[in-house]
């Protein structure tokens, strides 16, 4: 199965199952789940002394909760198929080193674990609340850009966003003036939307990003999140994926080591599109590994070679806009919710990931955008230019 490693969340969480599927669940009960977003609860099975395996890691005796709502589907907004959410559960007993530029995880005992002198590391200290982990950062606001206020913020792997913060949860913080509204994520208990702005800096110890993107969630998707009165937001992997991350929870602390993305500009997605995965479709392909040369002899002419092209049929991914903000340059264009990506800028899609697709939405301002896409059984041609909606 595949998992999502979030620090954001404290017990796994199972779903996605097929009808097909056999899962033997012991001692269950059943409990209701309550999320990011505005809807209601979800409902839920709680299983109790599960063992659970990745590679020669075993955890014995794990409490897992399984979501048999099909609504909550992660897997076509990631391009590939996730069946749960793992978060404390197995960093609680390890400490982990995520390295986003080798895309690798490495877990360590932490009897085994020595720590290495490094000049362009910061630790930090964490607290713990139900089983999520806490740093205290700075920040500095449009209002008062002299003033660094002391944030408390989720360490949230799981989250794609730069940063959150909560309006209110401290007088000082406000939106900036020049702010969009936008999808700003899912959770188990629906969509979250909010304003999405630029803040003057982050501070993380000796660690300084001007200029970062941030969210403002919608206070009624985040009233369960800020029952934890002391929170003001979360630090997501936008900011995270700019470091070799260590989390060493069994010594309560974090450490942070500058990456080779540190100075990378930070940007949003500037067309307005949610593109998620629409499934497979079948796809003609030529087969190259099959071309046949045929002789052709001609009394009146010389003697020529034509290529015997061959084909074969492969099932390929299919994208479809999911949602569309509404005045963002992709609207404006004329794209519609439902449109199926089928080029981007010339390449077929049905060859891509998605995420691959999504980058081209965060590349710099101005930069042209060409889509083919099908309505209807009909295809059409769009194009637009990225614009940055915060200037």
């Amino acid at each position: 199965m595949n998992f999502i490693l979030d620090s954001g969340v404290g017990n796994t969480i199972l779903f996605n199952i097929n009808h097909n599927d056999s899962i033997p669940l012991f001692n269950t009960r059943k409990i209701r789940l309550q999320g990011l977003g505005k809807e209601d609860a979800v409902e839920a099975v709680l299983s109790e002394k599960n063992i659970f395996k990745l590679n020669n890691i075993i955890g014995k005796n794990q409490r897992l909760y399984v979501i048999f709502d099909d609504s909550f589907d992660l897997s076509s907004k990631v391009g590939l198929t996730i069946h749960g959410i793992i978060g404390f559960d197995i960093l609680k007993d390890f400490v982990v080193i995520v390295n986003y530029g080798s895309k690798k995880l490495t877990f360590i005992s932490k009897e085994n674990y020595k720590p290495k002198k490094c000049n362009k590391c910061e630790t930090f200290p964490l607290e713990f609340n139900k089983l999520k982990a806490y740093i205290d950062v700075g920040v500095i606001l449009e209002n008062n850009p002299k003033k660094v206020i002391p944030v408390k913020l989720l360490i949230d792997s799981g989250g794609s966003d730069s940063m959150w913060l909560f309006e209110g949860s401290l007088p000082e913080i406000v939106a900036p003036k020049k702010y969009f509204n936008d999808f700003l994520g899912e959770g188990l208990s629906g969509s979250v939307h909010g304003k999405r702005s630029i803040i003057e800096a982050l501070i993380m110890g000796k660690f300084k990003f001007k200029k970062p993107t941030v969210s403002f969630p919608d206070s009624v998707s985040v009233t369960h999140a800020r029952k934890f009165e002391e929170r003001n937001g979360s630090i997501g992997a936008e900011v995270l994926k700019r470091f070799t991350v260590i989390f060493n929870y069994p010594n309560s602390e974090i450490t942070f080591k500058k990456g080779s993305k540190f100075n990378a500009p930070f940007r949003y997605n500037m067309s307005g599109i949610e593109l998620v995965h629409n499934g497979k479709v079948l796809v003609r392909e030529q087969d190259y590994s099959r071309i046949g040369l045929t002789d052709k002899l001609n009394s009146s002419e010389n003697n020529t070679v034509s290529l015997e092209y061959r084909f074969k049929y492969a099932f390929k991914p299919s994208y479809k806009i999911q949602n569309i903000t509404e005045g963002s340059p992709a609207h404006i264009a004329g794209l519609q919710k439902g449109d199926i990506i089928i080029k981007i800028n010339g390449k077929y899609t049905y060859g891509m990931k998605l995420e691959d697709i999504v980058g081209y939405f965060f590349k710099k301002e101005n930069t042209k955008i060409n889509l083919l896409i099908e309505r209807n059984n009909q295809d059409y041609s769009f194009s637009f230019r990225l614009k940055n909606a915060l200037k």
